[in-house]
């Protein structure tokens, strides 16, 4: 009895073949060297085509306001948020403007500080320097973007840079400041990128593509498992919500080595919209566009129809909220998705079936899954938009 009470132990112990998701999906993963000569055709093609990219300045140029209220444009053939023309004046004699114009000329006088003494600060630091003419950060921060419209340059140019927050990891080598820096030798965590973009310089790479990540989690299970050895390439993430220092980061490499850039974000209406960021800009800095902008990323994952097609455990699937399908039909009417149909269909199909996955859920199939399967898989089948 107790021989037989062991079999049938044993018996419910087996794993069904063809119901492991992970196996079955990593057994039509071809050879990595098969994989790196596909890639190796993207890395040519995008070089190719930077190039031989046309220019503008010659031909009209198609406009698309973003809405009644704002004064920033999209512009197809730049691919990125511009800002238009429109001007408000700011009177010191006028009691309404009064206090604003005050703002704008302290403003003005700490940044002639800075460039004079040659130092950097953060926004932080800027309104600490009169809490009480400012009262709140959001208010010294909107003067000085507006200081860096009206003179026509950078917001770095002015010596006011954000505080550290993405890192980079992976096949490249930069100068910092002349201290030569290898990501390949920087640990699980990477290498902060650093807020002064201008004291970045000497970029070498041998790396097939750039993988762009939206959380932090993914980051660290990526470079943890030194995907960039398997597959060469530099894994940035901004941990979130991009920051302005990685996305000029983002977009120096992009110009200079001439790589692809690869996106992993959440199945959700808010990746969607941190790829848009990085790729056509935010309306509050449309007025530095043509420098936080990287043109052409491909949303590698994870799309709305891989949820299907890895299996997704229904219980990893999330129901989106309101306001998700709110701001998921919002994006459908934007200018910057209509132009790629893949990017419509995908949207249309997150807004319909009403869920949302974070990239969390493929750790369903193990914690490994997204660096020894899913993302292999994807590269060797060119599955990007």
């Amino acid at each position: 009895m107790a021989d037989n009470t062991a079999t049938k132990s044993r018996k419910r112990r087996q794993p069904d073949p063809d119901s492991t998701t992970e196996v079955l999906f990593k057994n039509r993963l071809k050879p990595d060297s098969v994989i790196l000569q596909t890639l190796q055709s993207l890395v040519t093609s995008t070089a190719s085509a930077s190039s031989s990219k046309p220019s503008h300045s010659l031909r009209p140029i198609t406009l698309f306001q973003l809405s009644r209220t704002t004064n920033q444009l999209y512009v197809p053939e730049l691919d990125r948020i511009v800002l238009k023309d429109k001007n408000t004046l700011r009177p010191f004699a006028n009691i309404s403007s009064v206090r604003k114009c005050t703002i704008t000329t302290r403003i003005l006088s700490l940044i002639h500080q800075l460039c004079e003494k040659s130092i950097h600060v953060t926004k932080r630091d800027l309104f600490y320097t009169d809490v009480k003419l400012f009262q709140d950060q959001t208010q010294s921060d909107a003067v000085l973007d507006d200081v860096s419209c009206m003179l026509g340059c950078t917001r770095s140019s002015l010596n006011v840079i954000a505080a550290e927050k993405g890192v980079v990891v992976g096949r490249l080598i930069f100068s910092d400041n002349g201290d030569m820096i290898d990501c390949t030798k920087m640990g699980m965590g990477g290498k902060a990128i650093p807020p002064n973009i201008d004291r970045v310089g000497d970029m070498q790479s041998d790396a097939l593509f750039i993988l762009l990540v939206e959380k932090d989690a993914a980051y660290m299970r990526l470079a943890e498992d030194r995907f960039y050895n398997r597959f060469p390439c530099i894994i940035v993430t901004a941990k979130g919500q991009p920051d302005v220092a990685t996305r000029l980061f983002l977009k120096k490499m992009k110009v200079e080595l001439k790589l692809p850039v690869l996106a992993l974000v959440d199945s959700d209406p808010y990746g969607l919209k941190i790829l848009s960021v990085y790729g056509c800009g935010s309306k509050n800095m449309s007025y530095d566009s043509a420098n936080l902008t990287t043109p052409d990323i491909k949303w590698l994952g994870i799309r709305p129809s891989d949820l299907d097609k890895y299996k997704i455990p229904e219980q990893c699937r999330l129901p989106m909220t309101e306001q998700d399908i709110k701001t998921g039909k919002d994006l459908l009417e934007e200018d910057f998705v209509k132009k790629n149909p893949g990017w419509v269909e995908e949207l249309s199909l997150m807004v319909k079936t009403k869920q949302k996955a974070e990239i969390q859920a493929l750790s369903s199939f193990g914690f490994q899954y997204l660096s020894e399967v899913y993302l292999p898989l994807k590269l060797q089948q060119q599955d990007w938009l």
